[in-house]
């Protein structure tokens, strides 16, 4: 686990846009805990600033495109990419047109700059993505397809395919974040020479040049043919009976499949929060990254707040033992038989709900249910131990219930189910007043929550 982080001291970049060929000045600056990121047109009368989440996509042509209230930014994916690599989780980007300038046509840029200006560690925690099962996203017109496997830490293999004689098969894979300034960062995006005039045609990349972009020349054009569309790209004329790579040298022979996974990450960082989990994306685009963003993002909002992930061969913070060292309960009023995280404003618990416990004797005999009640008692213990925490010789305090709000019973609880507290503080602690928020999950499903409010008690 690790706190939420925004840039230091703000920034500025300066480059043509790739497909108005405008002058731009794009701006990051630092923002607040769970702020996020977004982007405000500071050329429009109202400066609207845009979420940048997967709700508010509406074009993908040649870049992602971001729209809310009919401001429009585009290429966006690069900037994206740098952020979510670098951990930043909060930062307001400023621009001055509809698009972010191209610069290098990769995120070499955006990351030196954050790392020159430097990295600030907030006190709010992050929010991450668990992958907990198998989740696939097929688009069957293009065969395109992204899967996230479950995993420990986040890493991606990018797979891409074109009916190319230059670029045909290339794969690309990054294990670590880390590694993304050295081995992907400065992959540029590309284009086939075959491309060039249609887009030309849709008024797109007025400002791409062989500077920005891998330019691909992979069919046999008339040297007349070939000769008009350099002058359209500003661009010096070659020998059209020669194909390859008209920048010449590649900085790694797959940049291609290094630029894609480039994008993947700058698209999917759109879900809002960084995932833990194994990306394998197969023939991917703008359309299907930010599709499959959309179907996360609608996902993390019908399940409202993720469950703890719970890996029983992990050995726990506090056992039985050691939660008896804390909390003055006992048997058969300890409820509580692990805790699996303890941070400075939250904790973790577990009980094993099983069909020996005493009050199932009658609540009820021919249908076991747990009381509401000891849900919410089980839920004051596991507050207990962060609030004890607190505290110099915690086996000399207790904790005591002053207030309990909005609580509800959502679903019941039967032998058999394991239950996982999660506490968060709503506020610090003062003058020994514990106020939490409190919900108690049987596997991904929510079964109760509350408000608690308690006070730390010195023993007489």
């Amino acid at each position: 686990m690790a706190n939420q982080t925004t840039i230091k001291k703000p920034f500025s970049v300066k480059g043509k846009g790739l497909h108005t060929g405008l002058d731009i000045t794009l701006t990051f600056t630092p923002a607040p805990e769970n702020h996020g990121l977004k982007i405000q047109r500071i050329d429009l009368p109202d400066k609207p600033i845009i979420e940048a989440v997967a709700e508010y996509v509406n074009g993908t042509t040649r870049g992602t495109v971001l729209s809310k209230d009919k401001a429009e930014i585009s290429t966006i994916e690069h900037a994206l990419s740098a952020l979510y690599a670098l951990g930043i989780d909060n930062c307001l980007m400023e621009v001055d047109a509809k698009e972010f300038p191209i610069l290098t046509g990769s995120a070499l840029v955006f990351v030196e700059n954050i790392e020159k200006v430097g990295i600030e560690e907030q006190a709010a925690e992050k929010e991450y993505f668990f992958v907990k099962s198998k989740i696939e996203y097929i688009d069957e017109e293009s065969g395109s397809s992204i899967v996230l496997l479950p995993d420990t830490k986040f890493s991606i293999d990018t797979h891409i395919s074109y009916p190319s004689q230059i670029l045909s098969n290339q794969y690309a894979s990054l294990t670590d974040l880390s590694e993304f300034k050295t081995e992907i960062a400065d992959c540029r995006t590309f284009v086939f020479v075959r491309e060039i005039e249609p887009l030309l045609r849709q008024n797109l990349i007025k400002g791409g040049d062989l500077e920005n972009a891998i330019v691909i020349y992979d069919e046999i054009l008339p040297q007349k043919e070939f000769n008009r569309i350099a002058e359209l790209t500003k661009n010096n004329t070659m020998d059209a009976s020669i194909l390859g790579y008209l920048n010449g040298q590649l900085k790694f022979d797959n940049e291609p499949a290094r630029h894609k996974l480039l994008d993947v990450i700058g698209d999917l960082a759109l879900i809002g929060r960084p995932i833990i989990g194994k990306v394998i994306a197969t023939k991917p685009g703008h359309k299907t990254n930010t599709n499959f963003a959309k179907v996360i993002r609608k996902e993390l909002k019908k399940q409202e707040i993720q469950a703890p992930v719970y890996n029983p061969e992990v050995e726990p913070i506090l056992d039985t033992n050691g939660i008896k060292g804390l909390l003055p309960h006992r048997w058969p009023f300890l409820l509580v038989d692990k805790i699996i995280e303890l941070h400075k404003d939250k904790v973790v618990g577990l009980k094993n709900v099983t069909a020996n416990e005493t009050f199932f004797q009658g609540h009820f005999p021919d249908e076991p249910v747990m009381p509401g009640v000891l849900i919410i008692e089980a839920m004051a213990q596991t507050g207990g131990i962060l609030a004890l925490k607190n505290v110099e010789e915690p086996e000399k305090w207790s904790t005591y219930f002053i207030k309990i709000d909005n609580v509800k019973f959502r679903s019941k609880v039967v032998p058999g189910d394991t239950l996982l507290f999660r506490l968060n503080l709503i506020e610090p602690i003062r003058r020994g007043l514990v106020h939490m928020r409190a919900i108690a999950f049987v596997g991904e499903k929510i079964v109760t929550e509350a408000d608690l409010m308690a006070q730390i008690v010195k023993n007489k």
